[in-house]
């Protein structure tokens, strides 16, 4: 990138002023836009006149002199992205390479396809439900009534007398594999090959073009496979070198499954059943082709596009598996689309699709924040360095799109391939403290999408406001589950969201889109606690599942994060109303001046009021005292009490049972603490829930674990751009760690 170009947008960046794209003189322009009334005084009686020089024109001549001659990347970005390159050898059958363009990805073996092992191929759209019987209507479902606070309240917990119902809302909607791509690699005597007789495998991943190059030989003869992903299409592009080609020795095959019914599914799909679902192939012309997929309700196209002759073998009975069979002279690129809606769609050539592919990549890691910790004197800043890389790439890849994301991204199912409410945190903030909150936009607009049903919610237990969700899809319907009923952590997450883009542009644009959803959630927040007229207190009470999820709901009361978490949310709420030129809430400030104090014992904080050997019996799970102040501005926490708990937690856990974005929790705590040390350590833990892979992918709950990636990536950027009260340069890594950074913005 030019000097200036680069030099603008780091400006504009700086400012927190949106940054277009286009040309320099576009770039300055946008500034002026922005600087400009804040020069109005120097202005001749306010003509914004100076010594008979148009004051737009002289700041214009003043910026361009000042950026060229004193502005200049500080970290080369290429340079750091490149020596992470992933190269592997050999397929591990639990860890895909990828390519995905946020809302749509394609996993692979060594050969570059799916030829060998079933990996997925998943979008953010592609969601089915098993058809309803007669005793599953979803209408008829009612809850469950349980004694809450002297009422009766309808929770959403499995009903004994619905377990139909009940079994069939857990289970629908969920994910679905769109189908699997490979190689048919035919040996000299006529036999297909196995995975065995393949030698000299070598795949390469360059993160700095999203383009995946596999190599290997057969009997011998060199095969190249080129795999890359359109940045807009769902589609990707396959390029094959190979004399194969030209003997009829390389073919490829399309198969297709019906989803199974696993909450947690490494190869998701059933090919087993082919009678409950359709595949009919369509001809569009000579060089491509249209299969249209049926399956039950839900219905998608697969459009293929070749670069010379080919034939396509429809399947035989009973299967679902297309033979495509290339006429080529050693070079044949196929390039294959997913689409939701049925229609038509012209898709690039390959070598347009590489383009649009290398410029999205190359858009991506020049946006946005970098560090580079290569002149660290700690050996182990290259291991870290390759986790933020490869965390980076991964997250841009199966992290942006329509919805928030599930724990394994676009890798594997998780939970039916539904999203976690109180996981949003975890999968979205880290874009807006590196500088590219345009990735997390559609994600986070869950809140205004699902705020309707959301105060019905709310209406339907009695309660204000809106009750957001714990694990859905694309439609906001609750799992009937114990947990998902109890939990509430997840409730503040939006005025969290709404105060971080608000800080980021603090504009009336941002209060009018955030102003409903703030309000209806501390509407719901400060109806929820319950007031204790004994002790002269607001509390939260039971049935309650905290963070944790390992303490008995119906004794659970008062948890210390949640505690926390619903001071910082109502008082967040007020300032928003005071922006919005309201007065104070009246509720709001009842409970945030009567809300029962964090819960104290021995010097140290504790998970919830009254538990009983936290130390021995509860010290597992999730450690989220860390929370209060770490991922929390610490409102309301005594400093030293904090302090004490952290030295606590560090010394009694049990870390070989906690999930994978405990130690970015810890890391943060660490940091606000002026342990810089410790929060390095915590980033580089030795735990099998803390793992890395050769392609980044992460361990920590159901592999891969993508809290784990994006955790990393919130610490970091809170250790290196600082927060709210910090002082110095990079706060959150210790002396000894040369930490170069460019473009984070400072948490709460």
């Amino acid at each position: 990138m030019h000097v200036l170009e680069w030099a603008l947008r780091a400006s504009l960046k700086r400012f927190t002023h949106p940054v277009p794209n286009g040309s320099s003189r576009e770039l300055i322009d946008s500034l002026i836009v922005y600087m400009f009334p804040y020069l109005s005084a120097f202005g001749t009686g306010g003509c914004g006149n100076f010594f008979g020089m148009d004051m737009k024109k002289l700041f214009y001549y003043m910026m361009v002199a000042c950026l060229l001659c004193s502005c200049r990347p500080v970290i080369d970005r290429e340079s750091v992205v490149a020596r992470h390159r992933i190269v592997t050898t050999e397929t591990d059958p639990h860890s895909p390479a990828q390519v995905g363009n946020g809302r749509f990805a394609f996993c692979m073996d060594i050969t570059g396809l799916q030829t060998f092992v079933p990996f997925n191929t998943l979008s953010q759209w592609g969601w089915h439900s098993f058809p309803q019987d007669e005793k599953a209507r979803t209408q008829e479902y009612r809850g469950v009534g349980v004694a809450v606070g002297g009422r009766e309240v309808p929770l959403e917990f499995p009903d004994d007398e619905q377990p139909e119902i009940s079994a069939w809302l857990s289970g629908n909607p969920h994910r679905f594999n769109l189908g699997r791509l490979g190689l048919r690699l035919l040996k000299a005597d006529g036999r297909e090959a196995v995975e065995s007789d393949l030698k000299d495998t070598r795949q390469e991943v360059d993160l700095w073009t999203g383009v995946v190059i596999s190599r290997f030989t057969l009997e011998g003869v060199l095969v190249t496979v080129e795999t890359v992903c359109d940045p807009e299409l769902d589609a990707i592009g396959v390029e094959v070198r190979s004399l194969l080609l030209e003997k009829g020795r390389l073919q490829f095959f399309m198969d297709f499954p019906y989803p199974d019914r696993k909450d947690i599914s490494e190869y998701a799909g059933d090919y087993t059943c082919p009678g409950r679902h359709i595949s009919r192939l369509e001809s569009d012309g000579a060089m491509s082709a249209c299969i249209r997929r049926q399956i039950d309700d839900t219905r998608y196209d697969v459009r293929l596009q070749w670069s010379d002759s080919m034939c396509i073998v429809a399947p035989v009975a009973g299967s679902h598996r297309f033979r495509l069979e290339p006429d080529s002279k050693g070079c044949f690129s196929l390039l294959c689309a997913y689409m939701s809606d049925a229609g038509q769609v012209v898709l690039p050539g390959m070598k347009e699709m590489k383009v649009r592919n290398a410029e999205a990549w190359r858009n991506y890691w020049l946006s946005g924040a970098a560090i580079d910790l290569s002149q660290s004197e700690d050996v182990r800043w290259k291991e870290l360095e390759r986790r933020i890389v490869l965390s980076q790439y991964l997250m841009r890849m199966n992290e942006v799109g329509l919805w928030p994301p599930q724990e394994s991204g676009l890798v594997n199912n998780s939970w039916f391939g539904r999203f976690h409410f109180e996981m949003i945190w975890w999968h979205e903030l880290h874009y807006l403290l590196w500088n590219r909150a345009e990735l997390a936009e559609e994600a986070i607009d869950v809140y205004r999408k699902f705020l309707p049903t959301s105060r019905l919610r709310a209406e339907k237990q009695g309660y204000r406001g809106a009750r957001w969700p714990k694990c859905t899809g694309d439609i906001d319907r609750e799992w009937p589950h114990f947990i998902h009923a109890t939990l509430i952590w997840q409730q503040p997450h939006p005025i969290y969201f709404a105060e971080e883009e608000y800080r980021l542009h603090p504009t009336q644009e941002m209060l009018d889109k955030w102003r409903g959803i703030v309000f209806a959630t501390a509407d719901y927040m400060s109806d929820y606690v319950r007031y204790d007229s004994i002790s002269q207190r607001y509390v939260l009470g039971a049935p309650l599942c905290l963070v944790s999820e390992n303490t008995p709901v119906f004794d659970t009361s008062n948890p210390a994060f949640e505690l926390a978490y619903w001071r910082y949310g109502l008082q967040t709420a007020q300032t928003w109303r005071e922006r919005c030129g309201l007065p104070r809430e009246k509720q709001w400030e009842d409970v945030l001046e009567q809300l029962s104090p964090l819960p104290v014992e021995d010097g140290v904080y504790i998970t919830y009021e009254g538990i009983p050997d936290m130390w021995t019996r509860y010290n597992f799970e999730h450690p989220a005292l860390a929370g209060i102040f770490g991922m929390l501005p610490g409102d309301g926490v005594d400093k030293e009490i904090f302090g004490a708990t952290l030295d606590k937690i560090l010394t009694s856990w049990q870390f070989d049972r906690v999930w994978g974005w405990d130690f970015s929790m810890l890391a943060m705590a660490a940091a606000r603490c002026h342990r810089p040390e410790d929060a390095v350590d915590l980033l580089l833990y030795d735990s099998e829930n803390f793992r890395f892979d050769a392609h980044g992918l992460a361990t920590g709950g159901p592999f891969p674990y993508f809290p784990s990636n994006g955790g990393l990536l919130t610490a970091v950027a809170m250790m290196a751009g600082g927060w709210e009260g910090a002082s110095g340069i990079t706060p959150g890594f210790p002396k000894g760690w040369n930490v170069k950074t460019e473009g984070f913005r400072k948490m709460q």
